[in-house]
């Protein structure tokens, strides 16, 4: 047995032992000896093996997996500007708290100077944005290296899951050849390649989960403010304690009596919020969506409470007054009419949305997201892309505490969209949709790209196509005194057919033009198909000044 196999094939055994079930591989000849280890290791069942030819969206498919499971996914590659690709997934990653174990094959030391292809500095190829970095020494026929191997990758795992804060590692591993199995190999190494008995890893670690920290609320007018997947735990700590919380996904994961569906909305009323200013903010994650929830944290005059925070804290006053890691019992009981004149106002404003977009014609970005929403079954996974998509749903849906959420809020970028929602939903065991915009869409088309023997799990991609940049339409770039630049360098019309582009995939589209088409398509159905809905951008900011006026309106009158 050569060195490179005995390397790959005890790299993967470990991976393996340390719980990591999902494994994206891209092909490359360096990585050549981890390809033939995986795709083994795979025949016996010992882990769940994608291929994908694009680095990219293959990073980005196990970022969706490790996101949906919680646990460390793998991604594979060989050298050179492979192994650049996986770059935006990893900063996801990072930012998000996603476990995510980067394999990168290089040269060995003796060709990066030699003007060898496919060679590029692959050494903290990602900076400051992993966990844990390490080169793996060159495999070579000397005693100890089985431990060593091993070893590594107990470390890797253990930063990229057995610590505080989940996130990415790099192990950059250089292949000498030969990178494929001798041909009369007998399967011997001269020093046994086993590892622990009985399965277990090489070198035991702490799982995730020690003993948390805890902020402790002290104000009898407080919120609180979930991200993403915190939306269920603050609506258990909200209705247990009377506090009212919301939501930057609106009514998604949100339950129980005190869940303000309305709150992007009531949260920039400040006729409202110069009323019921809270004392205290209880903000579970890390905000990134609305101005008007950055507004509300970044007051001096409220006390900022973080639980489960990222590494950027979310204090654009700097006026954080505790960071932990779950929430403790309050000092002091809630003030019961606090919460009554959140719950009247809510369900003014969620009146005054409704009838609005009631006598919308079909249709809008709104109206889409709130049919959307109504249509999700129980239990069901919806991936949420950047932009337009992730406020309409907030602004649009209704209390959907039976669905799960995922976005990409981590960098909040627009890329890998298609594949991050391919990888969650594959490990989804219910229905999955996904809400994209077709610029969203349009960067990640290749992650439609999925072979023959690989699985496609059973997820509705609906496409919000408003030919462009729709999301800066709604931002200063929309003002009419900008009109001249808006439609070159922001609206960017592209005028692609998503129907061909998805038929060249061999993907099922759709593409829904009445409401009552929009809703048949959304049924659930086996497989991966894409739906698609043409909106007219130029409708954007006027809808939305339109509802913020009525929300007002309706808000005073409570």
């Amino acid at each position: 047995m050569n060195p490179s196999t005995a390397q790959a094939r005890v790299i993967v055994d470990e991976l393996v032992r340390n719980t990591v079930s999902h494994v994206v591989l891209c092909p490359g000849s360096r990585n050549a000896p981890l390809s033939i280890a995986l795709y083994d290791a795979a025949a016996a069942g010992r882990v769940k093996l994608h291929v994908r030819i694009d680095e990219r969206g293959a990073a980005f498919l196990a970022l969706g997996i490790a996101a949906r499971t919680g646990r460390p996914a793998a991604v594979v590659c060989t050298s050179g500007t492979a192994a650049a690709n996986f770059h935006p997934a990893v900063l996801e990653a990072d930012r998000a708290g996603v476990p995510l174990i980067v394999l990168t094959a290089d040269r060995p030391p003796e060709l990066r100077a030699a003007g060898a292809s496919q060679v590029i500095d692959q050494y903290q190829l990602y900076g400051d944005a992993v966990r844990y970095f390490d080169e793996l020494a060159v495999g070579e026929r000397r005693a100890g290296q089985n431990s060593y191997w091993r070893s590594q990758i107990c470390r890797a795992w253990n930063a990229a899951y057995g610590e505080w804060r989940c996130g990415p590692v790099h192990l950059n591993i250089p292949f000498r050849e030969p990178l494929v199995p001798d041909l009369d190999e007998d399967g011997e190494w001269f020093e046994s390649l086993e590892g622990r008995p009985g399965g277990a890893r090489w070198t035991e670690l702490p799982d995730f989960g020690a003993l948390p920290s805890f902020v402790v609320p002290s104000a009898r007018h407080g919120l609180v403010i979930a991200c993403d997947t915190g939306a269920q735990a603050a609506s258990e700590w909200a209705d247990q304690h009377g506090w009212p919380v919301v939501s930057e996904t609106g009514g998604l994961g949100l339950s129980g009596e005190t869940a303000i569906s309305s709150g992007a909305w009531l949260l920039g009323v400040e006729e409202f919020i110069s009323r019921h200013r809270p004392e205290q903010v209880l903000c579970l994650g890390r905000p990134t969506v609305f101005r008007q929830v950055q507004k509300i944290i970044s007051d001096p005059a409220v006390e900022i409470l973080l639980v489960r925070p990222d590494s950027d804290w979310p204090a654009p006053a700097h006026n954080v007054r505790q960071v932990g890691q779950w929430f403790a019992e309050p000092t002091k009981p809630a003030d019961p009419e606090w919460l009554a004149s959140w719950q009247r106002a809510d369900a003014a404003a969620a009146r005054a949305v409704s009838q609005t977009l009631s006598g919308e014609p079909w249709p809008s970005g709104l109206r889409m997201a709130a049919e959307l929403v109504d249509a999700l079954p129980e239990g069901a996974l919806l991936v949420v892309g950047s932009s337009n998509p992730t406020r309409d749903v907030a602004l649009a849906g209704r209390l959907r505490p039976d669905v799960l959420v995922h976005r990409n809020r981590g960098v909040a970028g627009i890329d890998g969209m298609v594949s991050t929602a391919i990888g969650a939903a594959t490990v989804h065991r219910a229905p999955s949709y996904a809400l994209l915009g077709d610029l969203t869409f349009l960067h990640d088309a290749s992650g439609l790209l999925t072979g023959p023997a690989e699985q496609r799990p059973d997820l509705t991609i609906v496409v919000l196509n408003d030919d462009g940049g729709g999301i800066f339409s709604l931002l200063e770039q929309g003002a009419p005194e900008h009109a001249d630049s808006f439609e070159r360098v922001f609206g960017t019309p592209h005028g692609a057919d998503l129907g061909a582009l998805c038929a060249g995939y061999r993907v099922p589209y759709v593409l829904a033009e009445t409401l009552p088409e929009f809703r048949a398509a959304l049924r659930p159905a086996p497989g991966l198909r894409v739906v698609e809905v043409r909106v007219d951008r130029t409708r954007h900011r006027d809808l939305h000044g339109r509802l913020r006026t009525a929300v007002a309106g309706a808000v005073a009158q409570v």
